[in-house]
């Protein structure tokens, strides 16, 4: 429960991915577009997993009466995966799951994606990404949709706490081409006057003026030097 509500949790930390939280995405050719995020919960994390678990029943027990007309579903769907185990698709979770619960949250309304130094000022998009680790606000809710019963996750707000590795699955350019391409090196410095002479390009004997052209006249005086 949070903020008096039942349904609604404030996670612990967690991992994000799969983030689209700045522009909305269908999660399949025709279908609505929403914003939504998968959570990368940690196991070591009881108190967040609890609290969902919490949250899943008091939406059932709503729904019971409000969607599933007294009955309830004898195989009810959660949104609530292991991530050591395998997708509905039957592909195993990546490795990034592992060790985790995984759930995928969704909301028709843009939410907001506020840093932790500053909760009253949006974060720029550039410093949104699948990988960056954060607190999010969920409420589950009953659904009865062509014959399929369960409970479903809405997203709420998410709050920054630090950055992370990208999950975006794209390598680096300089991981890409590591050993092919040359890194930029550092130029060698100008030589000051008066540096000694050692007999390598660039540098200045000492004892030579630098107005010297040469000819054994100074060109300011025009007297012998």
């Amino acid at each position: 429960m949070y903020q008096n509500d039942p349904m609604k949790v404030l996670t612990g930390e967690v991992r994000l991915s799969y983030c689209n939280l700045t522009t909305p995405r269908a999660a399949q050719q025709g279908g609505e577009p929403k914003y939504s995020v998968t959570l990368l919960i940690p196991k070591t994390d009881t108190a967040t997993k609890a609290d969902i678990d919490a949250a899943i029943n008091a939406a059932a027990q709503e729904a019971l009466t409000k969607v599933w007309n007294g009955a309830r579903p004898p195989i009810m769907a959660i949104p609530v995966w292991d991530g050591d185990g395998v997708r509905k698709s039957g592909v195993p979770f990546g490795d990034e799951c592992k060790g985790h619960w995984v759930i995928t949250a969704s909301t028709k309304n843009k939410p907001q994606v506020v840093g932790i130094d500053n909760i009253n000022c949006e974060l720029a998009p550039s410093d949104i990404y699948s990988g960056m680790y954060g607190r999010v606000t969920i409420r589950f809710f009953g659904y009865s949709n062509s014959g399929n019963k369960g409970v479903g996750c809405g997203l709420g707000n998410v709050l920054k706490t630090r950055d992370g590795e990208p999950l975006s699955g794209q390598a680096s350019a300089a991981s890409d081409f590591a050993g092919i391409g040359a890194s930029p090196v550092a130029a060698p410095a100008a030589p000051v006057p008066g540096t000694p002479y050692t007999g390598h390009a660039g540098a200045i004997p000492t004892n030579t003026p630098p107005w010297n052209g040469g000819n054994g006249i100074n060109p300011i005086t025009g007297q012998p030097m």
